[in-house]
């Protein structure tokens, strides 16, 4: 089913079909919430004909309390979790039990490490003294970053800093041209138009000469984009294509952890990543919540490695059979004169990542730094300690500016954005809104030192419950063109004061409500 709407593209107004959502999803989440109501209402049933029953209920209601108090998890997730299991005394633990956690089945386990065992081996201890030489701070970060994300730190890569989607769009589609052995695309968004439609072309073409195509696509992130056979589509295209987390239903935590990640590599050579998912507006083709101001970075050597190996555990997971290995995916590759150290890396939910890679990578940069920090973000709903981090920062001195769209694209989320505006500008810290549109940039930027360039947002969504990536850069000369970037950048957005920031009483109160769930929305 489809249906039609018009958009502008600039002065031209282009009437164009999307598909609604497939009938498959429906059914997956109609199974979804089937089994949720009916293991709800069985539990429900029960305490009523059992004799006793209630209590045995009672004692697991008081079990789960105790067990999300005495948790590990960040005090913030932990509030929406008791509030829930309190107030909803067996739909409650019911859900706590079914969603909170995401579990690996022995199966799940092997399969990651049987593609570990495939994976590339490096050993930097070598590099990691000469950075420790140079900057203990630098080796630090980059030392804890590289532990808890299973990275290495590399130099000997090149990398290109994009300010806009659409002058990434055209190298992209100049290296793809130029594949001579494998192509590897992952994305949370594919929706067809020109932007897709020009690679799609491309990797037809190749998939004919023998080249090796792949592509991973978020079966949730596609859904309102893509058909929902359109894995199978590709296939008959020669491409081999697989969706990320398939949706079939079922009453478990896995259709929460969806992969945020954009990871383009060519013959593990050369690689893509940042902010731009493979759709029109991300290329400014159309425009539909104002200017899409976005970010991207090219890399070219021996870390685009980690970008391959991401990408290969990602496909490995979310087909039937490992396929066998066509080339060699990690090859040798010339020294690039490029100063500095980056580490490419993935982030993700527990267990698979023990750690909230990404949160404590841009922790680690806020901490360190003693001049500016700079921050480009779509979304801003963070944790109580992110905020000390971002206060901390201001009060000592060191120049917080943050950077959000003026025109949102979901309203509700940009409400809640704003909800954290005054406490941060108490603090001194300098908020501002693109004024021109949507900036969907993720980048983060210290005192001409660090940088990270990548997929991960300043919300719960990517901090804690997505598969996101990015790339961690010390003293680069890409870091310039970040910084050169956000500057401009700043003389087109507003700067926000608090008498902008008035709202009524009612309008206080539902986003104070709002605000205390938003850990798991």
């Amino acid at each position: 089913m489809k249906r039609a709407y018009e958009y502008k593209v600039y002065k031209r107004t282009i009437r164009r079909e999307i598909n609604y959502i497939p009938f498959r999803y429906i059914l997956a989440i109609l199974i979804t919430l089937f089994e949720i109501l009916a293991i709800i209402g069985i539990v429900a049933i029960l305490c009523y004909i059992v004799p006793y029953f209630y209590l045995l209920a009672y004692a697991t209601q008081i079990a789960c309390v105790i067990k999300i108090i005495a948790s590990d998890d960040n005090p913030d997730y932990k509030v929406p979790w008791l509030l829930f299991v309190l107030i909803l005394p067996i739909a409650g633990f019911m859900l706590y039990m079914m969603m909170y956690s995401r579990t690996l089945k022995k199966k799940f386990i092997k399969r990651l490490n049987d593609l570990d065992d495939r994976m590339y081996h490096k050993d930097d201890r070598a590099l990691f003294e000469r950075l420790n030489e140079e900057n203990p701070v630098a080796h630090a970060q980059a030392k804890m970053l590289c532990k808890i994300s299973y990275s290495h730190l590399f130099e000997n890569t090149s990398q290109k800093y994009y300010p806009l989607g659409e002058e990434m769009y055209r190298d992209m589609l100049a290296d793809l041209k130029n594949a001579r052995k494998f192509i590897f695309m992952e994305y949370f968004i594919i929706e067809e138009g020109k932007f897709w439609s020009s690679i799609l072309e491309i990797l037809k073409e190749k998939a004919s000469e023998g080249v090796e195509v792949r592509i991973v696509y978020d079966d949730i992130g596609c859904m309102k984009t893509l058909p929902g056979n359109y894995f199978k589509m590709l296939r008959k295209m020669g491409i081999e294509a697989t969706p990320f987390s398939f949706l079939r239903g079922g009453a478990d935590s896995k259709f929460n952890n969806r992969s945020h990640r954009k990871i383009t590599v060519i013959d593990g050579v050369i690689g893509y990543t940042g902010g731009i998912n493979i759709a029109d507006e991300y290329i400014n083709e159309i425009e539909r919540f104002g200017h899409w101001k976005d970010g991207g970075i090219r890399i070219q050597g021996e870390g685009v490695w980690e970008l391959t190996r991401l990408f290969l555990t990602d496909y490995g997971i979310n087909v039937k059979a490992l396929p066998k290995a066509k080339h060699d995916y990690f090859p040798q590759v010339r020294s690039e004169s490029q100063e500095g150290y980056i580490i490419p890396f993935g982030d993700g939910p527990r267990p698979i990542y023990k750690r909230e890679v990404a949160k404590n990578a841009i922790q680690n940069m806020l901490d360190s730094a003693t001049k500016y920090a700079y921050i480009t973000t779509p979304y801003l709903i963070i944790d109580n300690e992110l905020c000390q981090n971002l206060e901390n920062a201001a009060l000592r001195g060191v120049d917080v500016k943050i950077i959000l769209p003026h025109i949102p694209d979901k309203k509700l989320i940009f409400m809640m954005s704003r909800s954290f505006y005054p406490r941060l500008m108490d603090a001194g810290v300098e908020i501002y809104e693109y004024e021109k549109g949507f900036i969907h940039a993720k980048n983060y930027l210290t005192d001409d030192e660090y940088a990270i360039v990548g997929t991960i947002n300043l919300d719960y969504r990517s901090l804690v419950h997505h598969f996101e990536n990015g790339v961690w850069m010390y003293n680069t000369t890409t870091i310039v063109d970040i910084k050169n970037d956000f500057e401009a950048t700043l003389k087109k957005s507003i700067k926000i004061e608090k008498k902008m920031l008035k709202i009524n009483i009612f309008k206080r109160f539902f986003r104070a409500v709002v605000r205390v769930f938003a850990p798991l929305m």
